[in-house]
């Protein structure tokens, strides 16, 4: 399986059904993970701006991972 293409200003959007609407915006990439900043909750009134990490394992556009909406930043 090949690392995905993972880069700093793409916004990706979480297929996950439990956090459907959810995106995010990557803000560093190393070896490993993609750390962001979530844009949209997937809930009313959720954590807006919350940095978080992501696998770049889930990276992908699969049912429980992300599909890249924009790359530019």
């Amino acid at each position: 399986m090949t690392r995905p293409d993972v880069q700093v200003g793409q916004v990706w959007a979480d297929n996950d059904e439990r956090s459907a609407g959810r995106t995010v915006r990557v803000d560093e990439v190393d070896s490993r993970y993609a750390y962001c900043t979530v844009l949209t909750s997937a809930a009313p009134g959720g954590r807006t701006g919350q940095r978080t990490r992501i696998a770049l394992e889930r990276m992908r556009p699969t049912s429980t991972g992300y599909r890249l909406l924009d790359s530019m930043p």
